[in-house]
């Protein structure tokens, strides 16, 4: 009888959950259907094509709320038994609301688990299929930049030229052993800008140790300088801020290819931030299914149901926004990266405990 009744709880709580997760994934195509829609309406595509962006572009967004769904679904569940009265029957076989609690918590941390490492990857895909179809149809085509095995390259328009920039890889502020293309509107080279060192910091770049090619009559000319100046419209917060989006890597890609990453020049802090906040999904899911199941146990008249509803939506949004600040102190070297990280989970597992220790077991 208990492995029936253990099988109910379980499958009604996935139940819940996925049609929770269909109910935030039908919202998300809505909302982004109309943006994808006004993105390519001077653009001669297939009608179906917003319909695909849009299904493929919202699973990575419900993976990043999935802390925010999984707490409302416990809620809804817990909420749902407890006026059923199956939380009395659950209790005659031996059910505690503790042991309810444990069960729903160590089932959202496998799923935490499961989703990490095999539904990750593949909503990783969808966003790597997502951003290269949308760069292809991009009006800033002109303006690109990338990171490859290779190093650090940038396609930078200018008003009668255009410029292509490659750089063995940053350091800090600087790019190293960087080369500048200058190419006019019929693709002929106008010159070749050598240089050791540039630093990025501003608009306003400044190269070290240059050297410089021009074609005159067919011969190339060679120019030397200390230093020289060019004007860009990237610096290296903005370069910098392209490479922060880790949507198109899955949690095993940033882990596997982590040195190589390094050695492509992406920011070692983003990668460690990006890499614990992955890590720490399974555990966040945990616990906002505990804090939930604390919240609904506590409720013992129907008409309270929306009273702890809507605490249980305005905890959310608190513990959201920590988590977010926590990583902008994080990313400013306020307090430790991986402190930033782990912080938010830290604070909930104090609160929730403090729930456990006080619940209501009538």
């Amino acid at each position: 009888m208990n492995k029936i009744i253990f099988n109910y709880l379980l499958k009604n709580f996935l139940k819940t959950f996925f049609v929770f997760v269909l109910v935030f994934y039908c919202f998300g195509v809505i909302l982004n259907l109309f943006e994808e829609i006004e993105f390519f309406k001077n653009i001669d595509v297939n009608i179906f094509t917003p319909f695909i962006l849009t299904s493929v572009f919202i699973p990575s967004m419900i993976i990043k709320i999935l802390p925010f769904i999984i707490f409302l679904s416990s809620m809804w569940f817990m909420i749902k038994i407890r006026n059923n009265k199956d939380l009395l029957t659950l209790k005659v076989y031996g059910y505690s609301n503790f042991k309810i609690l444990i069960i729903l918590a160590i089932t959202s941390f496998f799923l935490g688990c499961l989703i990490l490492f095999f539904i990750n990857p593949i909503t990783s895909s969808m966003s790597r299929y997502y951003e290269k179809t949308k760069s292809s149809y991009s009006k800033d085509i002109d303006h690109l930049v990338t990171f490859n095995r290779n190093g650090l390259w940038i396609k930078e328009k200018l008003k009668s030229k255009q410029r292509i920039i490659s750089a063995s890889k940053p350091d800090g502020f600087n790019l190293i052993d960087v080369q500048i293309f200058h190419i006019d509107k019929n693709s002929n080279l106008i010159e070749i800008i050598n240089s050791k060192k540039t630093n990025i910091k501003n608009n306003l770049w400044i190269l070290e140790n240059v050297v410089i090619f021009k074609p005159v009559n067919g011969i190339l000319t060679k120019k030397e300088f200390f230093n020289y100046e060019i004007t860009s419209i990237y610096n290296y917060d903005k370069i910098n801020n392209l490479f922060k989006n880790f949507d198109t890597m899955s949690f095993i890609d940033l882990a596997v290819n982590y040195k190589q990453l390094l050695n492509n020049g992406y920011n070692e802090q983003f990668l460690n931030q990006n890499l614990h906040s992955m890590l720490s999904m399974p555990f966040f899911l945990f616990l906002m299914t505990g804090l939930a199941s604390i919240l609904s146990m506590n409720t013992l008249k129907r008409s309270d149901n929306l009273k702890y509803i809507v605490i249980g939506l305005l905890i959310t949004v608190i513990i959201f926004y920590f988590k977010d600040l926590s990583l902008a102190l994080g990313q400013t070297n306020r307090i430790p990266l991986i402190l930033s990280v782990w912080a938010p989970v830290i604070a909930l597992s104090f609160f929730t405990l403090i729930g456990v220790l006080q619940i209501n077991e009538k």
